[in-house]
């Protein structure tokens, strides 16, 4: 290819001059081709280690003149006949017109000249819209390609320098990091290593140094472990690894293959030596990291960020910390944790304007809200651009203004302490109710939750000394509001945990509920979606809406809110709204319990958008068909277990206990192994700290349990202590009615056990365990993800095999081999195939025998690389029947039992098995449409020459054992077995 002109110093240096002229030079490098020897092994090893563009092109043309020393090189080649390409190219269209200057630097100037012209039009015609990799980045990826054989549709991420440790010696090459392969290549002295992993097949990645291995990353799949150390940034390159292979347990977990991001902005300037790919992926990690900080809802995408200062009026200071603005939100962080925190939705904005910079006070920008809050920044770089980026996206937001949402609160939009809004605005479920074919006439939490339709003497000047807590706990709160704010706009403190922590009163709980799961913002962003889908999935038969038919009336059957039609229909509508919304989701068990809970605090809309918030964010994965979220947690509740309870944690897995404990625990947030007064309080704080404050509490109750469990001799007696504990953690303070525990039976014996107030329990947690982070947390799902995903898909290569192998020649570990082969087969054309299409042929709700399914093209492939009858050039006629017969379905697709019931016939049938499959492959329905009509116009045409045994049916042929087919002169037309 034409190269933009760069300076050659040395010439000759590891090259050999084959051809010559006066102006240019064609050569090939040393140890190319013919030979090589010494020469060879060293120019080769000097490429690799300083990753020389000659290991891929071996072959340049210079540009010289007489009388200089310096010579430009202007292009190159992988092979003598494209490199001969240009050198001709060069003869015909330059030596002549080089010949007439006569000043030599007029020479150079003309060629380079001509070159950048040339690259220019090339670019122009061949380059892809918006393709920004930088030169020395295509060259490498070029180098990957035609290294490891990959498609041009496999993109290259990024490439490293490292060594990989072969046995005890390390082996210094380039490891290359694809969107589905890691690769790595080392040439060294004659020896070459070559490695290519799908990230698919990665069990294990981490981080860590060894005595044998300096720092170092390992990566494990099922049957080797690599070593990769001495990289330049190593972080850098451990991270995107996770990224990749966060990906590919993606896409074996539902399906969502990469797709890049083309609505990613430009870069300013070229980025050198990095990507469009990697600038997609770490744009994405920022925007993840961002999402979940703040519980934005998951289409928001951060713009930017900046250091600055905020005023914070509640104790008079300037907090530093950092500004991100998104296309929806500006948010703040304090670089001191639990500082402050800040959410302020741009619907909500009135002004933002440029305050006069003083010495005290540098660049300010004050931003008012229409709740009469103003919130002044400071020490902004760059003020006047961020302020035109603020203004942009709010001119985007107030062309798209939502109405108002299902309950507009004056505590919700207004900080106003004290006020309540005089006309409470019906919700979609109220307005909806009129068009359901229900038992009300009325939707029955058209303006609040179902606990105060059914909460008896809620009025706290009945209720005591407890009522009098109540109302201590709403002052506190009312006076935290108008300290800090009320709504979205509310500053979060440390002081704000520790009210949380308090307990939040009834009367609030549905709106901080709203406010800190991020829901509010979702739901007021989509006026009537709710309302849209209860619409459109009342009615529908499916199998999610007779699985939530059949657990409606065993959800919190004894509370009295679902003791009648009223809160069963409303718990009906939430959960068919969120499986015809999700469909990959649909219901799992445990969402029913969780559903109903929120449906006490919040009207319907509400608590649709609180199981939004929890299915899609706060919880991910949890409430799929194989729980796999659940799964995780309880991996790092495990590994928390071994590094805070090291005596307990080999006892409990000796016992088995905490995966039974820990599925129920986390699925239900307490709900179902707690007294529902004291889970509450659990949910009040998950909401605000996520899945952090779970594993906390989880690890504070076996630790209370401790020497109980240790004495314990089977996984019935643990489980019967926990329940005993678990029963009796009570909350004083709450103000609804006692409801009847289902587990209370539990608690039975001689001596009752002592209470544990649900308070004292999770100061405790807090005390023992406050060290677990959100960061690390995310960082220990990501290992427990790769450990669960594969341990799933391995479950169900067993399944599969089990179900197939008593029908089939092969040996299970045949099968298995069979099994992975056919899967990789089947997600390369995830990779570099039809993505969509691809991901539509694999329905998760499918048997796992039913999931993986293979086209035509790919069978033919797999019959060409497996099968013995695969020869000649008639390999494809018989791929192609051969599908077409094991097609039994006629879908154009076959699942592994109808490739392997192929390949079992072909390997393990006896002589007459054999032949009369092949046989069967010249008859319907093996033969396609053209080959059978150009068989029935034979037929027609020589109808005389059909002798007696040619006339006979197919069923007396398949009985004679004759495998031989001839055509109507006798001669065998072909049979390969």
């Amino acid at each position: 290819m034409w190269l933009s002109p760069e300076e050659v110093l040395v010439a000759n240096a590891l090259w050999v001059t084959e051809r010559a002229n006066p102006f240019f030079l064609l050569q090939r490098r040393r140890g190319h081709g013919k030979g090589g020897g010494l020469t060879g092994l060293l120019v080769g090893t000097l490429d690799v280690v300083l990753d020389s563009s000659a290991r891929v092109a071996p072959y340049r043309i210079l540009h010289q003149t007489q009388d200089s020393q310096i010579y430009w090189a202007v292009a190159c080649g992988s092979s003598r006949k494209e490199i001969t390409k240009h050198w001709e190219w060069l003869e015909t269209n330059l030596l002549q017109t080089l010949s007439i200057f006569e000043n030599e630097e007029d020479i150079t100037t003309f060629v380079k000249g001509k070159i950048h012209g040339i690259i220019a039009e090339e670019n122009k015609n061949l380059q892809p819209q918006g393709d920004e990799d930088p030169g020395k980045f295509k060259e490498a990826e070029l180098k990957m390609r035609k290294q490891f054989g990959m498609p041009e549709v496999e993109k290259l991420v990024n490439y490293y320098s490292c060594s990989y440790w072969k046995g005890r010696v390390p082996r210094q090459g380039w490891l290359y990091l694809t969107v589905n392969h890691l690769c790595f290549y080392s040439f060294l002295l004659g020896k070459e290593v070559t490695l290519v992993v799908q990230w698919v097949d990665v069990t294990e990645l981490e981080k860590n140094a060894t005595l044998l291995f300096p720092e170092c990353i390992k990566v494990n799949t099922r049957d080797k472990e690599l070593y990769f150390s001495m990289f330049l940034n190593i972080n850098e390159t451990f991270k995107l690894m996770e990224q990749l292979a966060n990906i590919a347990m993606r896409q074996l977990l539902d399906n969502e293959g990469f797709l890049e991001d083309k609505s990613l902005p430009k870069p300013v300037r070229p980025l050198k030596n990095i990507s469009a790919l990697k600038r997609d992926l770490d744009a994405r990690a920022k925007n993840e990291c961002y999402r979940a900080t703040f519980r934005l809802p998951k289409d928001e995408r951060l713009d930017g960020h900046t250091d600055c200062t905020l005023w914070t009026p509640f104790n008079k200071m300037h907090i530093p910390g950092q500004m991100f603005i998104s296309n929806n939100y500006i948010c703040f962080a304090s670089k001191e944790e639990e500082a402050c925190y800040l959410i302020i939705p741009l619907r909500e904005v009135t002004v933002v304007e440029k305050a006069d910079s003083s010495s005290v006070l540098p660049s300010p920008l004050s931003i008012s809200t229409k709740s009469k809050m103003t919130f002044l920044f400071a020490n902004l770089k760059d003020r006047d651009f961020l302020v035109q980026r603020i203004s942009d996206f709010l001119q985007k937001t107030s062309a798209k203004k939502p109405r108002a949402g299902s309950r507009e609160k004056a505590g919700v939009t207004d900080p106003t302490p004290g006020e309540e809004s005089s006309d409470l605005l019906a919700s979609p479920s109220s307005t909806l109710s009129s068009q359901l074919t229900s038992f009300l006439e009325e939707a029955p939490t058209a303006s609040h939750g179902l606990l105060k339709l059914f909460q008896k003497n809620s009025s706290t000047e009945f209720l005591g000394p407890k009522g009098a807590k109540e109302k201590m706990k709403e002052e506190s709160w009312n006076i935290h509001f108008f300290e800090y704010g009320r709504g979205m706009c509310m500053y979060r403190t440390a002081k704000t945990r520790e009210l949380v922590l308090k307990g939040i009163p009834e009367s609030l709980r549905g709106e901080l509920w709203l406010l800190f799961s991020g829901a509010w913002n979702e739901m007021v962003t989509h006026p009537g979606y709710y309302a849209e889908l209860v619409e459109k999935s009342m009615g529908k038969q499916s199998l999610a809406a007779e699985e939530i038919e059949r657990d409606l009336h065993r959800s919190m059957p004894e509370h009295p809110a679902f003791q009648n039609a009223m809160g069963i229909a409303a718990l009906r509508r939430v959960l068919t709204a969120y499986a015809f919304r999700n469909p990959t989701i649909g219901y799992c068990q445990a969402m029913n319990i969780v559903t109903s809970v929120l449906l006490l605090y919040g009207n319907e809309e509400e608590a649709f958008w609180l199981l939004v918030a929890l299915c899609e964010r706060m919880l991910p994965d949890y409430y799929n068909t194989r729980v796999v979220g659940a799964l995780v947690d309880q991996g790092i509740f495990e590994e928390l277990t071994r590094e805070f309870l090291p005596q307990l944690s080999e006892k409990m897995q000796d016992l088995g206990v905490i995966s039974t404990i820990s599925l129920s625990w986390f699925l239900t947030l307490f709900l179902s192994v707690m007294p529902f007064e004291s889970a509450v309080v659990i949910v009040d704080c998950f909401f605000y700290e996520g899945i952090k404050l779970i594993l906390q509490v989880s690890l504070a109750i076996l630790d209370a349990n401790m020497e109980q469990l240790l004495n314990c001799s089977d996984e019935g007696e643990a489980m019967t202590v926990l329940g005993r504990y678990l029963d009796n953690v009570v909350n004083k303070q709450s103000v609804s009615p006692p409801i009847p525990h289902l587990h209370a039976l539990l608690t039975s014996g001689d001596e009752p056990p002592p209470e544990i107030d649900i308070f004292e329990l999770l100061k405790t947690s807090y005390e023992k365990y406050s060290s677990l982070r959100g960061d690390d947390i995310e960082q220990m799902r990501f290992k427990q993800r790769l450990k669960v995903i594969q341990s799933l898909e391995d479950t169900a290569k067993r399944s599969v095999v089990r179900a197939i192998s008593s029908d089939i020649g092969f040996s299970m570990e045949e099968l298995e081999e069979l099994y992975m082969v056919f899967k990789a087969k089947y997600l390369m054309s995830c990779y570099w195939g039809n993505n969509r299409m691809a991901a539509i042929r694999r329905d998760q709700s499918l048997p796992y025998l039913e999931q993986y399914r293979i086209d035509g093209n790919q069978f033919r492939e797999l019959f060409v690389g497996l099968t013995p009858w695969a020869c000649g050039s008639h390999t494809p006629v018989l791929a192609g029947r051969m599908f077409r017969l094991l097609d039994e379905n006629k879908d154009s697709l076959i699942n592994f039992k109808e490739f392997v019931t192929g390949m079992s016939g072909m390997y393990h049938g006896d002589l007459t098995e054999k032949l009369k499959v092949l046989y069967k492959l010249h008859l319907p329905p093996a033969l396609s449409t053209e080959e059978a009509e150009s068989a029935l116009e034979a037929a027609h045409y020589f109808p005389e020459d059909l002798s007696a045994e040619e006339a006979a049916s197919p069923e007396e042929k398949e009985g004679s054992g004759s495998g031989d087919f001839k055509d109507k002169r006798g001669n065998v037309e072909y049979c390969h077995i």
